[in-house]
């Protein structure tokens, strides 16, 4: 294990990031067709359903099993079979991209850090990553299994956290979520209604380390839960697997305490709004963004890759912020890239408010926005 850090060496930079999405695929038009029947809605509910999926502004979600299946009802036993195996070969595809594209061997990560909540598995997530990529036996390993859509967001400051104390470590930040298999045919509730028509599949995996010539640099990280919250967002376990706990409130919730974490985490750093010139925004919907956009005073522009892959794969839960992170960090090096500071959010039961400071750092420097002359 690396040694400590001096003072002078706290720094933790993404440096690469590998997504993955299973091969099926499922269109708005098709998914209102499908779930009508799944969930033998009436007329009603089912203009209801089919006016979610084209307001979406979603074009397709990926599926672990063939559209087709999402008819067939299955005891919670075979759901969580059909998840740890789906879940693990999407996190070793995942893994193995980001190793590859990093040019590192497996046994040179130090501490693999997973978040899912789609599903439950013992051993975890992490031991089946260290089994089937071959990291090292003694590699560190934390799962997180219940933060919702701010897991991916919450491992990367843990990440970020550990490389600042041993800069010379490798951290893997690995998110899947499969929450087609939470389908419950027998709850038409508005919130699983919506839930069925924006949630898709799919994994992501992050390298952090102590040093780099290009990458977006994790300046700070803020954690914040709203007050009164905890009946906003989430799963209830049932008989038959997970329920969702959605409210209507939440957009709402988030455009009220999102500016003021914000300005608070930019004070710290003497930084504004002003100061910052992109945004990694987890993309939990339609509705979600624009509130945050509102709140933020921002157009789609800045937010565009959060609508990209909302567009492209739905919400993935905790793994959509990093797929957001992956668009970034692809266009640091580019003449149109992020420049100077960004911040990244996501957000999940409790309510709880994941945010991180960033910046870029691009091998050929590029001035930034709001930068002293």
């Amino acid at each position: 294990m690396p040694v400590l850090a001096s003072p002078a060496s706290l720094m933790a930079f993404v440096t690469h990031v590998s997504t993955v999405v299973p091969s099926h695929s499922i269109t708005q038009v098709r998914a209102a067709t499908l779930l009508t029947r799944a969930f033998g809605l009436d007329r009603a509910r089912s203009d209801v359903l089919e006016e979610v999926c084209s307001n979406a502004k979603i074009a397709r979600r990926c599926t672990v099993l063939a559209p087709d299946m999402l008819e067939e009802r299955r005891s919670l036993s075979t759901t969580m079979g059909l998840y740890r195996e789906h879940a693990a070969r999407l996190a070793a595809l995942a893994v193995t991209g980001c190793l590859r594209a990093a040019d590192l061997p497996p046994h040179a990560i130090d501490f693999v850090i997973t978040s899912s909540c789609t599903g439950v598995m013992l051993p975890s997530l992490s031991a089946m990553i260290v089994d089937s990529v071959a990291l090292r036996s003694d590699v560190r390993r934390l799962p997180i299994t219940e933060l919702g859509c701010a897991g991916g967001a919450s491992a990367l400051a843990r990440a970020y956290e550990f490389v600042r104390g041993f800069p010379e470590a490798n951290v893997l930040v690995v998110a899947v979520e499969l929450p087609s298999l939470t389908l419950q045919h027998d709850d038409t509730s508005s919130a699983n209604l919506i839930a069925s028509a924006i949630f898709g599949d799919g994994a992501a995996a992050v390298l952090i380390r102590g040093n780099a010539d290009s990458g977006l640099e994790i300046i700070d990280t803020r954690t914040e839960m709203f007050p009164d919250s905890l009946d906003k967002m989430g799963f209830d376990l049932r008989d038959r697997g997970l329920h969702v706990v959605l409210s209507p409130h939440v957009p709402r919730l988030l455009a009220e305490h999102t500016p003021r974490l914000v300005e608070r985490l930019l004070h710290q750093h003497a930084l504004t709004s002003d100061n910052l010139d992109f945004y990694a925004i987890h993309p939990g919907g339609r509705r979600l963004l624009e509130a945050l956009q509102d709140a933020l005073e921002l157009d789609e522009v800045a937010t565009r890759h959060s609508w990209d892959v909302l567009r492209d794969y739905g919400n993935q839960s905790s793994a959509s912020v990093l797929f957001v992170l992956a668009r970034l960090l692809e266009q640091v090096d580019g003449p149109d890239g992020p420049r100077g500071h960004g911040i990244l959010g996501a957000f999940g039961p409790g309510i709880t408010a994941e945010f991180a400071l960033l910046r870029t750092v691009a091998k050929h420097a590029r001035p930034a926005r709001g930068a002293p002359c």
